[in-house]
């Protein structure tokens, strides 16, 4: 009698099982994506192009979307100059759209920042502006009543970095990796809000040297997903590795590994079991136009180094736009899957939060040198 009881508890747990995974697939499969706002234009342009690698976060109920970069006159391969702004937009949430409040500024230009939200506000710290990189770290807050933004400066980090990943567990706001101004970074630290006297403090090392990371927080621990690491005088290394933070042990672990490389998506925790990683850079056009900047400048002929320049020219121009599939993780078994795709340009250098039920993704880049100004929305169904 018992062998009868334990076959049948046995596979009645696995249809449950079963019936789970295919409730999962099919909740992120219907995701429905539209286009909830445009960014409003800058305070000196007609036509707002949107914005990489722009500060956002969500605090007191609003959407922050502010500073980036962008290219105003003509592509980077063409000679165009990177431009940097300063503009923070708030957005209220009005059903399925986003609506602008109003825009302030920030305390001065940045771009390629790591920012993330928690319960004291929007923290942003390192980036890049005219000047070169930052270690400036500052918390915005918004006050409803007054319509005003505050900006607290936190203290600044131990160096300047641009492109390293942040994410907060309650008041802790961890960052890592991230570019030097000639290296690429292998640390992590963390700050505390309710106990900034101590600074960023110093935590594990990485075990390997990591910038454009996906960083998703669970109640006990840190996800760092993908990335990328330039090397001087050869081709970008492209991460498919994930690793886990463990917040007591303070010891980084491995996890089951991407599908393939990926650097500079967006992804959030859905709920207690699942990550949802979404669109990246793969690299394939990445590499090409690396190899062949790398071949120009070992061109010693002059007619052969032109070819190879109007080659690459050819190659960026006709970027054909970064990954648009969704990858979801499940951390009780370890295995990533197919979730979907995004039916849009898929943006990358930016954040996804999660929002009323909505994952939203403000900005970013779309294709190498282009933006865009739209902020998407995912409905979970």
């Amino acid at each position: 009698m018992k062998f009868f009881k334990c076959v049948t508890f046995t596979l009645l747990y696995i249809m449950i099982q079963f019936n789970t995974v295919e409730a999962q697939v099919e909740l992120y499969d219907s995701i429905k994506w539209d286009i909830a706002a445009l960014l409003p234009s800058s305070s000196d342009e007609q036509e707002q192009l949107g914005l990489a690698g722009p500060v956002t976060g969500i605090h007191t109920n609003f959407l922050i979307v502010g500073g980036g970069a962008n290219f105003p006159d003509k592509m980077p391969w063409l000679g165009g100059k990177k431009k940097y702004y300063d503009d923070l937009f708030v957005f209220t949430s009005d059903k399925d759209s986003l609506i602008h409040e109003t825009t302030f500024k920030l305390p001065c230009p940045i771009a390629y920042g790591a920012s993330c939200s928690t319960p004291r506000g929007i923290v942003y710290a390192g980036g890049e502006n005219e000047e070169g990189l930052s270690r400036s770290a500052v918390l915005i807050r918004w006050n409803d009543q007054s319509k005003i933004i505050d900006f607290e400066a936190l203290p600044q980090l131990p160096f300047a970095v641009a492109n390293a990943s942040m994410t907060s567990i309650e008041n802790k706001v961890y960052l890592v990796g991230g570019e030097l101004s000639d290296l690429v970074s292998d640390r992590s630290m963390v700050l505390d809000l309710d106990n900034l006297s101590d600074g960023w403090q110093i935590l594990s090392q990485l075990p390997y040297q990591v910038s454009h990371a996906v960083m998703v927080s669970q109640p006990d621990g840190i996800y760092l997903i993908g990335g990328r690491k330039r090397n001087n005088g050869d081709i970008t290394t492209f991460y498919s590795s994930v690793l886990h933070f463990d917040v007591d042990t303070r010891v980084w672990s491995p996890r089951a590994e991407l599908p393939y490389g990926l650097s500079a998506g967006t992804g959030l925790m859905i709920d207690h079991t699942s990550i949802l990683l979404f669109g990246g850079d793969s690299g394939e056009t990445f590499h090409k136009a690396e190899s062949l900047i790398l071949a120009v400048n070992k061109e010693a002929d002059l007619s052969e180094k032109e070819r190879l320049n109007q080659e690459k020219i050819v190659v960026q121009t006709n970027h054909p736009g970064f990954n648009k599939v969704i990858l979801r993780y499940d951390m009780q078994t370890d295995i990533w899957s197919s979730a979907g795709a995004i039916p849009f340009d898929t943006p990358v250098t930016t954040n996804a939060h999660l929002w009323e039920g909505r994952i939203i993704i403000p900005s970013g880049e779309i294709k190498a040198g282009v933006r865009t100004p739209y902020i998407l929305s995912g409905k979970l169904k």
